[in-house]
């Protein structure tokens, strides 16, 4: 047992011996750590009071010039340094003299220092600096995090920082207008209102780089956040539409819901352009829906007019199927005195031709000329489409009549389904002297209105009408196709001109247009009756050698 406890009582000096030299470096350590802190308190509080004194950069890089800069110190000073002026002073010295590389907390620490005294200028100078040092989304974000943070730490009052909207505008001074609306949303997403003043900033510069689809969804997203637009707002929107080319047709609609020729507000213009472009994104039922919440909150600011807003509610839930709705809707408008309008009518008539109920569509039509209300251009480009399609021709051929009367040119597509329609059945003649008429009034045909009158005159075989048509597509610059090369191939073999035919087989070629399997057999099979038997062998290998 003695054995034992003097083997204890041995082993036990290394232990204690050990216990000693830990608990002196630990406490060697904390002094160190102590000694540091405190090092670096007497530099903040020196740099701070050399920096309040006003002290030149010399003075104070003799001083300090040996003290190794971090973040953590200089986040430190600009903290404690109440005058804004010599925070800035720190902020550049510490950059230039000490050569730090600020990071974009201590940017962010500068400017709400700056911004919370009211020295805007010098906020938005490293503002434009942050910014062009920060463009990728990722790095946007850590900005705007690092603003939400070091506002609260800084201690800017108020609900509406200042600070954000210097940092939007800064983004859209320096032209990175994608960047400047993604800053706008995600300040949004982090509680913060934007003001109106930056949506026009960015609007502005968007607007002024040409870039008008970016100014609509911009508008879009300030109209859907409840931030309702000024005077400023609705300039630049005009200047977008006249770029775009769209001011004079979208007025000519609001003159046709309003009944009359007549001067409109800027809100009225813009709004209702809104719509129109959120509806001509096509048929998505959350675009639609949208579309009608806008219109619903445009209301109720009397930004749109009311019998503007109600027609644009009802085209919307015609454009969504909603055929019963939108006609409750619109009985419900006249009821309380709105007067009915071309534009509803002819909303209601494009989707009955759409869904082929063209007998009620032409109830509207009538219903509209007994109400005084005269139809336009798209009126009756929706009767002709829906006449054509379901085989009315003489009715089809009344409202193209109605339309030139009136002064109206048909659409192209309006006009080249009526052509297709009628060539199918035999009618190319009046088809042709449609065209000729409609040329004439400066109308200008699609290469598939002139594919279809090839095509019937190729079905009568009468070459020289079929070989005009040809060549005034040539003098239009219009690029015959497959199609149009394959039907004037064909009559030509029926008509025993093979050479002519080979002819347009060269020149199809010449254009990089391969012929298909229906040329290669005509050609092949007139040649055989010609007993032009090597030649057809030619044809039947290179058909074979395309693998047709």
């Amino acid at each position: 047992m003695i054995h034992c406890s003097h083997q204890m009582s041995s082993n036990s000096k290394p232990l204690k011996l050990l216990s000693r030299l830990s608990f002196r470096r630990t406490h060697s350590q904390t002094a160190l750590t102590t000694k540091s802190k405190h090092d670096d308190d007497n530099v903040v509080a020196a740099l701070c009071d050399w920096f309040r004194r006003g002290r030149n950069w010399d003075a104070v890089s003799r001083k300090f010039g040996s003290v190794e800069l971090n973040e953590s110190l200089v986040e430190r000073v600009l903290l404690e340094l109440k005058d804004a002026k010599a925070a800035l002073g720190f902020f550049h010295w510490s950059a230039k003299t000490n050569r730090f590389q600020h990071g974009v907390r201590s940017y962010c620490i500068a400017i709400n220092v700056l911004v919370r005294a009211g020295l805007v200028t010098d906020a938005r100078a490293l503002l434009e600096s942050l910014a062009n040092k920060n463009s990728e989304p990722r790095a946007v974000r850590a900005v705007v995090d690092s603003m939400v943070e070091t506002y609260e730490v800084v201690g800017v009052s108020g609900s509406h920082p200042p600070v954000f909207d210097l940092l939007i505008q800064s983004y859209a001074k320096l032209r990175l207008t994608d960047v400047a609306f993604a800053v706008c949303r995600y300040v949004e997403e982090r509680g913060f209102r934007v003001s109106l003043a930056s949506f026009n900033a960015l609007l502005h510069v968007a607007q002024r780089s040409n870039r008008c689809e970016l100014v609509w969804e911009v508008y879009e997203h300030m109209v859907g956040e409840r931030n309702y637009p000024n005077t400023v707002t609705f300039r630049i929107m005009i200047d977008a539409l006249c770029k775009e080319g769209l001011l004079q047709r979208n007025v000519d609609t609001l003159d046709r819901i309003m009944g009359k020729r007549s001067s409109h507000s800027p809100s009225a213009i813009v709004n209702s352009s809104l719509i129109f472009r959120m509806l001509d994104k096509g048929h998505v039922e959350r675009v639609v829906v949208m579309a009608v919440t806008l219109l619903k909150r445009l209301l109720q600011q009397n930004l749109i007019p009311d019998s503007v807003g109600y027609s644009l509610i009802v085209h919307a839930k015609i454009r969504l199927g909603n055929f019963d709705s939108a006609w409750e809707l619109y009985e419900e408008m006249v009821h309380r005195g709105f007067s009915a309008n071309s534009f509803v009518y002819t909303s209601f008539i494009g989707a009955l031709c759409g869904e082929g109920q063209i007998e009620e569509a032409i109830g509207l039509m009538r219903e509209m000329q007994v109400r005084d209300l005269k139809p336009y251009g798209e009126t009756l480009d929706h009767l002709i489409i829906g006449c054509a399609n379901s085989g009315r021709f003489e009715e089809c051929l009344s409202f193209f009549d109605e339309m030139l009367s009136a002064g109206f040119v048909p659409s192209c597509l309006s006009f080249e389904k009526m052509v297709e329609k009628l060539c199918e059945n035999g009618d190319v003649k009046q088809a042709n002297v449609m065209l000729t008429v409609l040329l004439d009034k400066g109308f200008l045909p699609s290469d598939a209105t002139y594919s279809h009158l090839v095509h019937g005159y190729a079905r009568k075989d009468e070459v020289q009408e079929m070989l005009k048509l040809y060549y005034e597509m040539e003098f239009r610059s219009l690029c015959p196709g497959l199609s149009v090369f394959s039907s004037i191939i064909q009559c030509l073999c029926r008509c025993g001109k093979l050479e002519d035919a080979e002819k347009f087989l060269r020149i199809m070629k010449g254009r990089l247009l391969t012929p298909n399997v229906t040329i290669y057999k005509t050609l092949t099979n007139g040649h055989v009756q010609k007993g032009n038997d090597a030649r057809a062998l030619q044809l039947r290998n290179e058909m074979a050698s395309l693998e047709l």
